[in-house]
C-alpha cells in the first residue's frame, strides 16, 4: 500500500533531504584521481553524524542474507549499482563512479544518487552520464497529482532509447518515508506487465532512472549486492527523492 504522508513528516523528509544534499556536495568535492572508494565512504558516514544523522544503508539487510557493509555505495564503471566501498578501489582518470547515498533523519528517509566523472571522461560516459540525469528531469516533469506513474516510466525509457542507451530492467526506484523502501516500485521502463498507480498529493517518491551503455541485462556478483552490466560496458545513475503536489512535484534532495 502507497502511504501519503502527514505534512509533518513531509516537512521532515525535507529536512533529511536538505541535508543529505549537503553530504552529496562534500562527496562530489572529493571525488579526484587516486583516493579510494573506503575514503569517500568515510568522508559521507563522518558527514551524515555531523548533520546528525543515521546513514541508511550501513548494515542494510538483503536477499543474500549478509548486511551491506557501508555508507554509500560506490560503484564504478560498469557496475550499475551497489558497488562495495573498498580501500583497494582507487579512482582512475576516465572512470565513471556512481554514488548513492541515503540518510534517516528525525525519523525519515532520504536517498539520492549521481553519476561523477574523474577526471576527464570518454565521449560516450560523457554522454551517458547525461542523459541519466537529463531522463530523470524529463520523467519527473509528468510527475503531479493524477497522473499515472506509467507517464514517469513511459517518458524516461523513451528518451533513454531515443539517445541510443538502455534502460535497467532488473532495478527500480521505490516509495520512501518511515522506510528507506516503501511501495511503490518504480520502473524506469513501460511494458505494461506492472501494475500501474495513480500518483496522489502526499507520496514521496525515489525516482532513480539507472541506464547502460550496452544491453539492459546484468548480472549480480556473487556477494549479493552488487549488479553490473553483462555486456561489460559503462552504466550511469541519477536519483532524487521527490514529492508529488497538486501542482507537479518537489525534488527534496537539492
Amino acid at each position: 500500500m502507497v502511504s501519503i504522508k502527514s505534512n509533518q513528516e513531509i516537512e521532515k523528509i525535507k529536512e533529511s533531504g536538505r541535508r543529505l544534499a549537503v553530504v552529496m556536495d562534500g562527496i562530489k568535492k572529493s571525488i579526484k584521481v587516486g583516493i579510494s572508494t573506503l575514503a569517500l565512504d568515510k568522508i559521507a558516514e563522518e558527514n551524515i553524524l555531523r548533520l546528525g544523522g543515521i546513514p541508511a544503508f550501513k548494515n542494510y539487510g538483503g536477499e543474500s542474507g549478509k548486511p551491506y557493509p557501508a555508507s554509500i555505495c560506490a560503484s564504478l564503471n560498469d557496475e550499475i549499482v551497489h558497488g562495495i566501498p573498498a580501500e583497494d578501489v582507487i579512482l582512475s582518470e576516465g572512470d565513471v563512479v556512481k554514488i548513492d547515498i541515503g540518510m534517516k533523519f528525525g525519523g525519515m528517509f532520504s536517498d539520492m544518487a549521481r553519476t561523477f566523472a574523474v577526471g576527464k571522461i570518454s565521449n560516450i560516459a560523457k554522454k551517458l552520464k547525461e542523459t541519466a540525469e537529463k531522463s530523470f528531469w524529463e520523467g519527473v516533469s509528468k510527475i503531479k497529482n493524477g497522473a499515472m506513474l506509467s507517464d514517469y516510466s513511459r517518458t524516461v525509457q523513451r528518451y533513454v532509447e531515443y539517445n541510443d542507451f538502455s534502460v535497467v530492467r532488473d532495478l527500480a526506484g521505490h516509495g520512501i518515508g518511515k522506510e528507506l523502501h516503501e511501495d511503490p516500485q518504480i520502473p524506469n521502463y513501460y511494458d505494461g506487465n506492472y501494475r500501474d498507480l495513480k500518483l496522489k498529493t502526499g507520496m514521496v517518491l525515489a525516482l532513480e532512472p539507472m541506464i547502460n551503455e550496452g544491453s539492459y541485462y546484468s548480472v549480480v556478483r556473487e556477494d549479493g549486492w552488487v549488479f553490473r552490466t553483462r555486456d561489460g560496458k559503462l552504466s550511469a545513475h541519477y536519483e532524487n527523492t521527490v514529492l508529488v503536489t497538486n501542482e507537479g512535484y518537489e525534488v527534496l534532495t537539492k
